[in-house]
């Protein structure tokens, strides 16, 4: 590639071509392409290789704790699931339609899991994602309001396409942060789709909350137009080491 050309293409920040172009030109070479057919080609590297970036770039603002996928899962060790469910939630439709999905049940289940691999799903069909677990949304809200950041990052939030709130059950809230998430789920109502893991039953969700009224508003928004799925058997993880201790 001549020099002049590899600062053309740079300055145009087509760097899907330029990492490409030799290699293309190669084979247009080898198989006689014609000019239109070697041009197609060119365009569909920088296609892919932006499609790659922007998806790079959506996991890591998603802020995921690890990366899983639904290939990764298991579902012989997870007879309570659906694979099918699972795989059609995993499409993302939902969050066109704005729906929330709940996932509820024992520790260990695989909510963490499944619902990771559907933020990866989402962020590879375009769509941002938030990542948090309820302790460090809370805490992060709270600071926020203290540094009178607040409404920034509530607006922040409300243009994410699906927020997923991990863990909520395993740390009781208190009374500030429960008025905060409550905004927060507010604001998504019937706007953006949310992703809840709880281990507790919506009956024991006052634990959480504390407030009995502010809790049946939070579960009146989050249940509204939603699609709980239970996460109700023995432990994934558990089964899962179980079955590669007996493998060894």
């Amino acid at each position: 590639m001549k020099d002049e050309l590899r600062e053309q293409l740079k300055y145009c920040r087509l760097s899907g071509i330029l990492e490409r172009y030799e290699d293309t030109l190669k084979e247009a070479k080898r198989n006689e392409w014609d000019n239109e057919r070697f041009f197609e080609t060119l365009i569909q590297c920088e296609v892919l290789s932006r499609g790659n970036n922007r998806f790079q770039r959506l996991l890591r603002q998603a802020k995921f704790p690890n990366l899983k996928t639904i290939d990764q899962f298991d579902f012989s060790q997870a007879p309570y699931l659906s694979k099918k469910e699972i795989l059609e939630l995993s499409e993302c439709k939902f969050i066109e339609e704005k729906t929330n999905l709940l996932f509820l049940g024992s520790p260990g289940a695989g909510k963490t899991h499944i619902s990771i691999a559907i933020g990866i799903q989402a962020c590879k069909k375009g769509e941002t994602v938030s990542f948090f677990t309820a302790a460090n949304l809370g805490n992060l809200l709270v600071e926020m309001q203290e540094e009178r950041q607040l409404t920034k990052f509530q607006k922040k939030l409300s243009k994410v396409d699906l927020l997923i709130i991990d863990e909520l059950g395993y740390v009781q809230l208190s009374d500030q942060v429960t008025q905060l998430m409550f905004q927060i789920f507010s604001e998504r109502y019937e706007k953006g789709s949310i992703l809840v893991n709880s281990n507790l039953e919506f009956a024991e969700w006052a634990k959480i909350f504390h407030d009995e009224r502010m809790t049946a508003a939070i579960i009146d928004r989050l249940i509204h137009n939603s699609k709980i799925v239970l996460f109700n058997g023995e432990s994934y993880r558990y089964r899962n080491q179980r079955r590669e201790i007996q493998q060894n």
